[in-house]
């Protein structure tokens, strides 16, 4: 690993991942539904911050979709490249730089932070960085300002610490320089499956680590590279984290998972009625993580929280606005938790799904009035809403003039991120009404032959088709890849007709198309 690192694996760049805990739309309803005010921005501007961004598309999506101010650091300078690319290409303000946590925190040009947010970095880096962490927090967050943080955590790790060690000892010991970081990862996956195959006390006693070794071989290498083989790795208990947060005034808000805050869906009756009759706070959180075999928190913590009465809470709510960002056909009344497969109740989603349908963004108040009846009230649709967000079928609304303001900015980021597309690229674009919403690649081609007057889905599986083929690539299709050129012209026609009727209306009522 370079010097310049400290440790962190910077042989090999990041994945490139949009992640919705760092818009502040979702951090607004979770503080709200937790009874905590939110603070003022984004309506009113403000600033954020994202430490450790990687390649930048949250950040990039975030600042061309908000007017709040972005600041953030990655030091990986390829990474920080990137996304001022994005950055610039969408004509957005922001302020990105490569520069390592004690260079950047330490900056006399930041402002005071509404937010400052950081994925996985946490579990990461070193405890002189964790430290610098917690005084720039101290230092910059705002009163009332909110923190977003992810990070590895027990118990969940207790029995996948050994093998972790195991897979980094093997690429330090046994693997070379020259192999390069993947080749290094793929050699100690094969040493750890042998030695499970020979059946150690180590795999007796801890069953479950055979299915994490086989979960392993499924994910990409980039993530396991950082996940795995940092010099610095260490999980925390919910409370190590209460107790590391204390001197910035941080106090836990609520988790930053939608489906985290509805314990019916995560926890079975016994366990449920076990952990509320704990009263609330740090040891509550444990005992939860206990029940759910805690292994990745993601949560909101908030500098000084002012607690809202009912009515406040009540009012606040039901001024959020949602839209529906997949077709309805699409959405199953079944959602997984914590304790498995949870089926939905018709009585009360069924009424939703079909007055969300048409994609046109409602307050909860009217969601409200257009399913009000039986079973259907307020905190129905409070919950099924939340439920919703989390399955990532609805999503929540910035207002109609500031999408207005954002669109130029997200127009010209997607229309980078879709020439991107034509040699590989990211799969999502920028909405400035909801943030950052997923598309594949080949919808990409199409929105790209789309806005460049080819109007017909033909039309537009043959620009995808020369696109895909000057790269010597092709489709497959229920696993089997497709090698005649009218085979896959067939099915990026299929494809075109499925964007033309059930997606491009969704990415228009998203103010993308």
């Amino acid at each position: 690993m370079n010097e310049w690192s400290e440790g962190y694996n910077a042989d090999i760049s990041y994945t490139y991942g949009y992640f919705p805990e760092f818009n502040p739309l979702r951090a607004q309803w979770l503080l709200l539904n937790a009874g905590i005010a939110p603070p003022a921005w984004p309506a009113t501007g403000g600033a954020a911050c994202e430490l450790g961004f990687g390649q930048g598309v949250s950040v990039a999506v975030h600042a061309a979709g908000s007017n709040v101010q972005w600041w953030g650091t990655d030091f990986m300078p390829e990474q920080a490249a990137y996304a001022m690319d994005m950055v610039r290409a969408s004509g957005t303000e922001a302020h990105l730089y490569d520069q390592a946590f004690s260079e950047f925190c330490k900056r006399d040009d930041l402002p005071q932070f509404d937010s400052i947010g950081m994925h996985g970095i946490w579990s990461w880096v070193s405890e002189e960085n964790r430290n610098t962490i917690v005084d720039f927090l101290r230092r910059k967050l705002k009163p009332g300002g909110v923190l977003y943080v992810s990070y590895n955590t027990q118990p969940g790790w207790s029995s996948g610490m050994p093998l972790r060690h195991l897979l980094t000892s093997h690429a330090a010991a046994m693997g070379t320089r020259g192999q390069g970081v993947i080749a290094r990862i793929d050699e100690a996956v094969k040493f750890a499956n042998r030695l499970m195959d020979v059946n150690p006390g180590y795999l007796r006693a801890n069953p479950a680590v055979r299915d994490r070794l086989e979960r392993l071989a499924t994910l990409d290498k980039t993530y396991l590279a950082h996940e795995y083989f940092n010099r610095e790795w260490e999980p925390m208990h919910f409370a190590q984290m209460v107790e590391r947060l204390a001197p910035a005034k941080l106090s836990y808000a609520c988790s930053a998972l939608m489906l985290d805050n509805i314990d019916g869906l995560n926890l079975p009756a016994d366990q449920l009625k076990f952990v509320n009759d704990i009263p609330r706070g740090t040891f509550r959180e444990t005992v939860r993580d206990f029940c759910v075999n805690q292994q990745f928190r993601r949560d909101y913590w908030i500098k000084g929280a002012r607690q809202l009465n009912p009515i406040e809470q009540h009012e606040a709510i039901l001024a959020q606005r949602v839209v529906m960002v997949v077709p309805a056909a699409a959405i199953s009344l079944k959602v997984n938790g914590a304790s498995g497969e949870i089926s939905l109740r018709p009585d009360i989603y069924k009424p939703l799904v079909a007055l969300l349908a048409d994609h046109v963004p409602r307050t909860v108040e009217e969601v409200l009035a257009g399913v009000s009846g039986g079973p259907v009230g307020f905190a129905a649709v409070r919950e099924a809403i939340t439920v919703m967000i989390g399955m990532g079928v609805v999503q929540l609304c910035q207002s109609d003039a500031a999408a207005s303001s954002a669109k130029p900015r997200t127009d010209r980021l997607n229309a980078f991120l879709c020439d991107q597309a034509r040699t590989g690229g990211i799969s999502y674009l920028a909405s400035p009404l909801v943030g950052g919403h997923a598309v594949n690649r080949r919808q990409q081609l199409f929105m790209l032959a789309r806005n460049s007057g080819l109007r017909t889905p033909g039309e537009w599986a043959q620009y995808a088709w020369s696109q895909l083929s000057q790269m010597g690539q092709r489709l497959t299709k229920h696993g089997v890849t497709l090698m005649s050129a009218q085979e896959n012209l067939t099915e990026l026609e299929l494809q075109a007709q499925d964007f033309m009727s059930a997606r491009l209306p969704i990415l228009k009522a998203l103010k993308i198309a």
